[in-house]
């Protein structure tokens, strides 16, 4: 079993190390201080004899260390060296992961974790339900709080029996040993963690939340960052917000009203573009090729739904369709009730020209290309192609 110095002392970052066993280009030693991750956070990187260590992980009760290209023998030591840089920001990071979700629970007690990422990279925890902006506000100032208070960080082991465990924040299902590590912040949090925190919250020096986003199945990561990336970050937005304030020639406390009648202006204006574009379709008389009914025309509209269900109603009449939707690109559309037309196989040709793509079924195909490209053009080019 390797000597875990990290659980004692997460602010150690250089020892000196034995080598007890070597597995290619994995390494264990008698004792480390590389946390080999959990609890979300990911394991540490450093050095061993000045040779880059790029993973660590856990066999059993045992650590490796992955050192590629070392040429270590059972019995070596050597100094090794924990990126103490990466560590710390993953020890605030921790700690400040248990502030913000306390602080989100305390704005919605039904809140639940499902996972934790903490990274150099990326840190965020992913929530079972949707939070709303306000709350993940007053969260983040009630987390601020807690920093600038400068709280107690402590660690503790109990036993799985004890009756205190009930007011710890943990899943025992989860947990299969009988003593469990508990991490306490002052008289604010206290839940089962195995990962490495700092031993006081002003440590972390700010936390600010910089997106939410759905994680799929009713689940939503909070993203947030810490110390001075936190307060850059922060500072960055609030400049943007104000440039889009100024852009939009509101005052700062009038930009949500101002912002959220746009948004109702805008999807009035994609209705009533909808609804034109629709009776525009209605209103097409088809044209005579080689016999067959071909319905066609440019549609300037990025929603080409309309489009769509007109072709569809066409092909099942047993009639053609050809439409260039005009939007940030082009999506063209063809579909035909006539055996005699192969659309997957005109589409796919006549995109060809203009450089786009397009693909489907023999009966209904659709492409897109440029928005440089003229769409007039390529209507004609598949009017050309449906009279050959």
């Amino acid at each position: 079993m390797t000597d875990e110095i990290f659980r004692n002392d997460g602010y150690v970052f250089e020892f000196e190390g034995e080598v007890t066993s070597i597995d290619g280009e994995w390494v264990e030693l008698g004792g480390t201080a590389f946390y080999p991750g959990g609890g979300g956070q990911v394991c540490d990187t450093g050095s061993m004899g000045g040779i880059p260590v790029t993973e660590v992980t856990y066999r059993g009760e045992n650590i490796f260390h992955k050192v590629p290209g070392h040429q270590f023998e059972v019995g070596d030591r050597m100094w090794c060296s924990v990126d103490w840089n990466r560590r710390y920001d993953l020890m605030m990071g921790h700690t400040a992961e248990h502030i913000l979700f306390n602080a989100l629970h305390r704005q919605d007690p039904e809140i639940n974790i499902v996972k934790i990422y903490i990274g150099p990279d990326s840190k965020y925890v992913v929530v079972d339900r949707d939070i709303g902006l306000d709350a993940i506000g007053e969260a983040v100032k009630f987390a601020n709080t807690v920093v600038r208070d400068n709280h107690p960080v402590i660690k503790s082991v109990m036993s799985r029996d004890d009756p205190e465990i009930s007011r710890i924040r943990v899943k025992l299902e989860r947990i299969e040993e009988d003593e469990i590590t508990v991490v306490e912040i002052g008289d604010v949090d206290i839940a089962a963690c195995s990962g490495i925190h700092v031993m006081e919250t002003s440590e972390i020096g700010a936390i600010f939340v910089d997106r939410k986003v759905s994680a799929g199945k009713g689940q939503y990561a909070i993203h947030f960052r810490i110390g001075e990336d936190a307060t850059n970050a922060s500072m960055d937005l609030a400049n943007s917000c104000l440039r889009i304030i100024d852009e939009l020639g509101s005052k700062p406390e009038d930009v949500i009203r101002t912002v959220s009648n746009m948004r109702s202006e805008l999807e009035l204006c994609r209705r009533q573009l909808k609804d034109t574009v629709t009776s525009y379709i209605r209103c097409l008389a088809p044209k005579d090729v080689n016999g067959r009914k071909v319905y066609s025309a440019v549609l300037h509209t990025s929603d080409k739904n309309p489009a769509v269900e007109s072709a569809e109603a066409h092909r099942k009449d047993g009639d053609t369709s050809a439409f260039v939707c005009v939007g940030q690109n082009l999506s063209v559309i063809l579909a035909s009730g006539d055996a005699n037309v192969d659309c997957k196989t005109v589409i796919s040709d006549v995109l060809a020209q203009f450089g786009g793509r397009g693909g489907g079924k023999k009966d209904f195909a659709q492409g897109g290309l440029a928005a440089s490209v003229d769409p007039q053009a390529v209507l004609d080019a598949l009017m050309d192609r449906l009279s050959a």
